[in-house]
């Protein structure tokens, strides 16, 4: 092992043994690290105008973007980003950038950036052009600011990906859609990306085909099909790729479903890659509370019948209807609190499925009069409209609906609170954002092109909750740290819409069907406008630092703004899990709890250690473990959140081993009275699961 992981190793060591934490060892470990294996493998040159050109020359860097600028500009904006002084604040987030992130000669042998070198990159190439948003992007990056894994990766490469890595599909119940959706997933995949798809519309197992009864193969072929897929496209060989698929609690396939993810599932059915997620409807919920069964449908009966797919209806106002009719078929019974318990115990079992609240999601939807959400991608916090493509034979032109790709961007919450101007910090972390929208061209996928094109939908979210807590003595789960996440976010979605807005107001266009939105209408702004103004408590205040308290007069302005002008952004907000990013920003994961003061990390052969952003040897007592933490209060605190997202928010609950499935169930209930809109992971103490790696921002 390399001296400099010894080093690092040594941090556990000394903790795990003495319970005192000597973070001299991982500076060392960083130091001795940029010593024997950067500071020698890095490529030097005489000036920054020889280096460029190297690189251009080179085929390492994209010449147009680079010639929209002087080359005095350049330099201005590399000058800016050397200016902080930045260093690695730990091992894991300077091997992370360089191992990850840096670019490097072709044989790997050479590092031909530095970390200021990739932000002055990223700034330059997402301003296409703009000298003020370049220059406003480098400082907040350098400050707050951080865009998504591939968009931080590929930026500016001349042999680069694309700038997104997140996507959802949906699909029809036609062979030709089966077969076109499973084409796009080996495209996405191969491009890294993570794809969500919707199996919901596809008629179950039994089913008839062309007027023939028991033919239909069911959903679960299908979902073999894709974890197939993913596998084999498995991006040159380093990982395979990922995916989930989602499926309607009230599909008659919905047991084998569920099922699917069992260790000891039937091999026809096992799924041991893929992910799996449930769109839950009040109704279910409803029933359940009643002792009630629940009757499983067809999605080939409801389309025959009301020319509407199954994701295209809101299962709590028809269900009543579709018993009545004597035309759809009612395939089962099955008890809901069984059933819900039978997902209890294969969620303890692996973690799966993923559960999506249908009507906390639809209804608090601004979008609603555009069309519905129907599913989500493979961490649950992009929550859009989707509209299904009509796939046709090949001598027919296809008519492409609306699908997804997730433009994603953070900021890092302790240095928000810090910046000089937030307002400024979140309009160039949008325009950054809407510039990965604007750039981005899946061009083998239509569906996604088209969605992408007509609304310019963006998800800024956040990351170091945890820590920042830290810092200003707020215990995580706490009164006080729900009243600061309540009153950060609703800054950030003031400021958000206000930049849409504003961008709208600049470019005379919104997103398709903004006139039919609660944006135009003036509802969305109801509940802000209304409220009473609090002025938060001494020790919120302190917390929240530079940004703003909104007040109901803010608001009001900014409705009669937006029903004016418009908004640009169909879609705005998105709290990702967060991964490697975090790292590299030395940053606690999203808004949720730390699992690990000092977290443990294999890589290969080798392990790394992370001890959490501003742990020392007073405060460890703030940093409660997320298995320690009340769930009901980070239940809360994330509801506290949700009010103020768009989309979603991944939501991961830690549970252990003296959990029941009737507690587990209790703590799903409450999350989806408190409005939660989705759950990602249920994650045991001693339980590993795959991190997701497409919104591992």
């Amino acid at each position: 092992m390399n001296e400099y992981l010894n080093l690092n190793n040594k941090v556990l060591n000394t903790y795990s043994t003495t319970g005192v934490l000597d973070l001299e060892q991982d500076r060392e470990a960083t130091r001795k690290y940029f010593l024997h294996s950067i500071n020698v493998r890095m490529h030097n040159f005489n000036d920054l105008e020889e280096k460029i050109n190297y690189l251009i020359n080179e085929g390492y860097y994209e010449k147009e973007f680079l010639s929209l600028y002087t080359m005095d500009f350049i330099k201005k904006i590399y000058k800016i980003a050397y200016s902080y002084k930045f260093r690695f604040p730990s091992f894991m987030s300077a091997s992370k950038f360089y191992e990850g992130y840096a670019l490097k000669s072709r044989d790997g042998k050479e590092i031909l950036e530095r970390y200021e070198d990739r932000i002055a990159i990223i700034a330059l190439y997402l301003a296409q052009g703009d000298t003020n948003l370049a220059e406003s992007a480098v400082r907040h990056m350098m400050e707050a600011y951080q865009p998504a894994t591939p968009t931080a990766l590929n930026s500016g490469k001349k042999a680069r990906g694309e700038l997104v890595s997140c996507f959802k599909l949906s699909m029809d119940d036609s062979m030709n859609s089966i077969a076109e959706n499973i084409g796009y997933c080996l495209e996405l995949s191969r491009l890294g990306g993570g794809v969500g798809t919707l199996l919901t519309d596809i008629r179950p197992l039994g089913d008839p085909i062309k007027g023939i009864l028991n033919r239909a193969s069911g959903v679960m072929p299908v979902a073999k099909l894709l974890e197939n897929a993913f596998s084999y496209s498995n991006q040159l060989g380093q990982r395979n790729g990922s995916g989930v698929v989602y499926l309607n609690i009230f599909h008659a396939d919905i047991e084998e479903f569920i099922s699917s993810k069992k260790p000891n599932a039937d091999e026809k059915i096992r799924l041991a890659t893929l992910s799996t997620g449930i769109i839950i409807p009040d109704i279910f919920f409803g029933l359940m509370r009643k002792n009630e069964d629940i009757v499983l449908f067809s999605p080939y009966d409801i389309y025959k019948e009301y020319g509407l797919r199954m994701s295209e209806i809101s299962m709590t106002e028809m269900y009543y209807e579709l018993l009545d009719n004597p035309n759809i078929r009612k395939l089962k019974k099955i008890n809901a609190r069984k059933l819900y318990t039978e997902i209890k115990k294969t969620q303890f079992e692996s973690g799966y499925p993923f559960e999506i609240f249908d009507d906390n999601v639809n209804n608090h939807h601004s979008l609603k009069g555009v069309g519905r959400v129907k599913m989500s991608n493979l961490c649950t916090e992009i929550l859009q409209v989707q509209t299904t493509s009509n796939i046709t034979d090949m001598d027919q032109p296809n008519e492409y609906g609306l699908d997804v790709s997730c433009n994603l961007g953070s900021l890092d919450i302790h240095r928000a609170t810090k910046s000089t101007s937030f307002e400024d910090l979140v309009d160039t972390s949008m325009r950054l954002l809407t510039s990965v929208s604007e750039m981005t061209n899946i061009v083998n996928v239509p569906s996604v092109v088209k969605a992408n094109n007509l609304m310019h939908s963006v998800g800024l979210g956040v990351m170091n909750l945890h820590g920042h807590l830290v810092t200003e003595n707020v215990v995580y789960g706490s009164p006080e740290s729900i009243e600061f996440i309540d009153a950060f976010m609703e800054a950030l979605n003031y400021y958000s819409l206000k930049t849409s807005m504003t961008i709208a107001k600049e470019k005379g266009i919104c997103f398709e069907g903004f006139e039919k939105s609660e944006y135009a209408n003036g509802n969305y702004f109801e509940k802000y406008v209304q409220k009473s103004n609090t002025t938060p408590s001494d020790k919120v205040k302190k917390a929240l630092g530079n940004v703003p308290i909104i007040t109901a007069a803010m608001w009001s302005q900014l409705k009669e703004d937006v029903m004016k002008y418009g908004v640009y952004n169909a879609y705005r907000l998105a709290i990702a899990p967060t991964g490697s990013i975090s790292y590299i920003r030395s940053c606690t994961a999203s808004i949720q709890p730390i699992t690990e003061r000092v977290e443990i990390r294999d890589y290969a052969d080798s392990r790394t250690i992370y001890p959490m952003p501003f742990l020392n040897n007073d405060n460890m007592h703030l940093y409660e473990e997320a298995y320690n933490i009340d769930p009901y209060k980070l239940i809360d605190l994330y509801a506290a959140a949700q009010k103020h997202v768009d989309q979603g928010i991944s939501m991961t609950l830690y549970v252990t081993n003296n959990w029941t499935t009737e507690n587990l169930a209790k703590i799903y209930i409450y999350a989806w009275m408190r409005g939660i809109k989705s759950v990602y992971y249920v994650r045991q103490r001693l339980q590993s699961l795959e991190d997701c790696v497409s919104c591992s921002i």
